[in-house]
């Protein structure tokens, strides 16, 4: 069984910024560096035969490369205790319409449609029992981030295994971006 999603990895100068602005705040498990990514789609438990279906049809998939650019920082969720800090990402229509036709072809593959909004960012953190007032300022100190343009060639399917040190990720297959 396979734990699966999809995403845009950053490169090495996004990373450092981010890893940059991850600290100086006790209590908060942030991402590891080498796991920042933004997700275009989670699809969570796949048979092998599911895996190689998604494998396949993500293979047509088609989308020129585009420069994707980080800015700001913010939680999930808006209007409750934060679980999660998060990177913002400029508009961009690329980004969009590249997740759209991954999700096109997912639900090819007999996945169901993914209910919520796609909502594109960088998860920095996951938190637990931290009140608003705990990450208040880490947000105004972070609010004007900027990180350098991520150009991006390709996507990735990932799978995902969970441990007690966190999660180790996996990547199954490489899709190029082509114009």
């Amino acid at each position: 069984m396979y734990r699966l999603f999809v995403a845009i990895d950053l490169n090495e100068s996004a990373k450092e910024a981010v890893a940059g602005i991850c600290r100086g705040m006790p209590g908060v498990k942030w991402i590891a560096p080498d796991h920042l990514h933004l997700t275009l789609r989670f699809i969570g438990a796949a048979d092998e035969t599911l895996f190689l279906r998604i494998k396949r049809e993500l293979a047509t998939v088609s989308a020129p490369p585009f420069p994707l650019l980080l800015r700001g920082v913010g939680r999930f969720p808006p209007r409750r205790d934060p679980r999660v800090l998060w990177a913002g990402v400029d508009r961009c229509e690329e980004v969009i319409r590249l997740q759209v036709r991954i999700e096109r072809a997912l639900v090819k593959t007999g996945l169901e449609p993914e209910d919520r909004a796609f909502s594109p960012h960088i998860t920095l953190a996951r938190l637990r029992d931290m009140p608003f007032a705990g990450i208040a300022p880490f947000l105004e100190q972070n609010r004007l981030f900027e990180a350098p343009p991520v150009p991006v060639t390709e996507f990735h399917l990932y799978s995902s295994t969970l441990s007690a040190k966190g999660a180790v990720h996996r990547r199954e297959t490489s899709y190029l971006l082509s114009a």
